[in-house]
C-alpha cells in the first residue's frame, strides 16, 4: 500500500473515514455498493475483504480455523485475524453478521 511522506493528523483520518462511512450508508441498493467498492479498491482488495467477510459466518459457527480454511481456501492467517476482529474488534462484523441473520449473538 503506498505510504504518505506525513501521516494524516488522526482527526483527518477519521474525518475521512467518517465520509467514507456516510457514502455507503448513503447507497442502498446491492448493485450501487458493489460499484462503490469497484470504483474504490483495486481487484486484490476485493478480493480479500471477500475472503474476510467469508469466513465471518463460520467462525461464528465455531468452526475450527483448518476447517475453514479447507472449506474457504481462506489462509489461517487470515481466518485468524478476522476472528480477533470478532473478539476484540469495533463489532462491525458482528453487527452486520446479525442484520444478515447469520448470527443472534449478542456479543
Amino acid at each position: 500500500m503506498k505510504q504518505r511522506p506525513q501521516p494524516l493528523p488522526k482527526s483527518d483520518a477519521a474525518i475521512a473515514i467518517d465520509a467514507l462511512a456516510s457514502a455507503f450508508a448513503s447507497l442502498d441498493r446491492v448493485e450501487d455498493i458493489r460499484a462503490f467498492l469497484e470504483d474504490l479498491c483495486t481487484p486484490a482488495e476485493l478480493e480479500a475483504m471477500g475472503d474476510r467477510w467469508r469466513v465471518v459466518p463460520e467462525l461464528l459457527q465455531g468452526l475450527p480455523y483448518r476447517e475453514i480454511h479447507d472449506r474457504t481456501q481462506v489462509s489461517v492467517t487470515t481466518i485468524g485475524r478476522v476472528a480477533r476482529s470478532l473478539e476484540r474488534g469495533a463489532g462491525g462484523y458482528r453487527a452486520a453478521a446479525r442484520r444478515l441473520g447469520l448470527s443472534n449473538d449478542s456479543h
